[in-house]
């Protein structure tokens, strides 16, 4: 009778791994087309080479596999199904090799990756904040939320298709490339009185207290990294999961195959 038993959990407990697999493999799919449709300043990065928009593809096309290979475990788990658990195993050992070379690749091309960053975030300040609404609201929200202000501080905002919205001269001699206008989101209080006098600036000029004085690349890249360690750490939850995948379908293919020999 400890066969059976322990048979049954690994049946059932392969069908719960599967159902992990495709939460992930549907969360995977969903974030792909998202991340394509909505161009988000973060992911616009992307955009602005085709390897990594290619990568997007690349990941939806993951999360289909893995809701493929989500459905061969359960439905081979629930029929008992050897043909159905080898299918499995072996889309899920091609999904673990690409999972590792993919890591390998983000590992090797993070520092790539990080000076593209910066390059959105400069390219952002200088010609698009102010006229494209989407990438104006990812600004302002980490301008205020890591406390900076430009891609390396205010005066990034200098000669800035933003600032040249604003006239600031007060005479017709004046010449408005002196003067330039920060946006709220640098004011460490955007609702306070002064965050409107602080916000003009001329060349030279100290940076007010009331404005954030310190530039946003380096706190937006900090902020990144510190990420790091969560994504590792789901990788790896990840990783047990799908090993488990695998020793789990190996012994219901070996358990299916023998009770097949006991009948013949």
């Amino acid at each position: 009778m400890v066969l059976p038993k322990c048979y049954g959990f690994v049946k059932y407990a392969l069908v719960w791994v599967n159902l992990g697999f495709w939460a992930i493999g549907l969360t995977t799919v969903v974030l792909s087309i998202w991340m394509l449709v909505d161009h988000n300043f973060l992911v616009s990065v992307t955009q602005e080479q085709h390897n990594f928009r290619a990568g997007l593809y690349i990941l939806l096309v993951a999360g289909l596999v893995m809701l493929v290979v989500a459905f061969l475990g359960c439905w081979g788990a629930f029929r008992e199904s050897q043909c159905m658990l080898v299918g499995f195993f072996s889309c899920l050992l091609v999904v673990i090799v690409a999972q590792i070379a993919a890591g390998v690749w983000l590992y090797t091309n993070s520092d790539r990756l990080e000076e593209l960053v910066k390059l959105s975030v400069i390219n952002t300040v200088k010609n698009e904040y102010g006229f494209v609404e989407f990438r104006t609201q990812t600004v302002d929200a980490f301008q205020s939320g890591l406390g900076c202000c430009g891609a390396t501080g205010p005066d990034d905002w200098a000669g800035s298709k933003y600032a040249n919205k604003y006239d600031l001269s007060l005479t017709v001699s004046s010449k408005s490339d002196n003067a330039y206008k920060v946006p709220k989101s640098c004011c460490m209080d955007r609702d306070s009185l002064i965050c409107e006098t602080a916000r003009n600036f001329k060349l030279g000029d100290i940076v007010s207290p009331a404005i954030y004085n310190e530039g946003c690349i380096d706190k937006l890249v900090n902020a990144l990294k510190s990420q790091s360690c969560i994504a590792i750490g789901i990788a790896i939850g990840v990783g047990i999961l799908e090993l488990l995948g695998l020793i789990f379908a190996l012994i219901l293919c070996c358990a299916s195959g023998s009770s097949d020999r006991y009948k013949a």
